[in-house]
């Protein structure tokens, strides 16, 4: 088995490149099929992020975005301004805000994580049979040990 300056084997090494690319690709496609034209990226990440974890401070949003504090200002003014988010007095401290999805909110990450679903199912039945379907889950199911700690 040929090995690579980084002490992997070139079948590694190509698949862990062209994996990345892949990826990137499909979700950019598939932020694309989602209904986000009017919010940027940032916008669209700390909403997705506020929906998956639920009421959060700025600062702690700011922390697993990986931004400055200001910048998430930025952009939770946008989407409050947008009617996507509520703020709220943390119970704990009352100089903080707890940030918290509005009914608008919610609707609208489901609405974009079903406009992403539909696409992608209705692509994967379009563009392959039966057995190439069954291909990719057997892959799924071998991608999967890679989150695996």
């Amino acid at each position: 088995m040929e090995q690579n300056p980084d002490g992997v084997s070139d079948t590694a090494a190509r698949a862990a490149r062209d994996l990345t690319v892949v990826i990137n690709r499909l979700r950019r496609r598939l932020r694309s099929v989602a209904e986000d034209e009017d919010l940027t990226p940032p916008q669209v990440s700390a909403l997705t992020l506020v929906g998956k974890h639920g009421a959060a401070t700025a600062s702690a949003l700011a922390s697993a975005e990986g931004v400055r504090p200001q910048s998430m200002a930025t952009t939770l003014a946008a989407l409050d301004r947008a009617g996507l988010i509520h703020r709220n007095p943390d119970p704990e401290d009352g100089r903080r805000q707890l940030i918290t999805l509005t009914p608008a909110g919610r609707e609208r990450i489901e609405g974009d994580r079903r406009a992403r679903h539909r696409w992608l199912a209705r692509t994967l039945e379009e563009r392959y049979d039966e057995e190439e379907r069954r291909t990719l889950l057997d892959a799924l199911t071998l991608l999967e040990r890679l989150t695996e700690s």
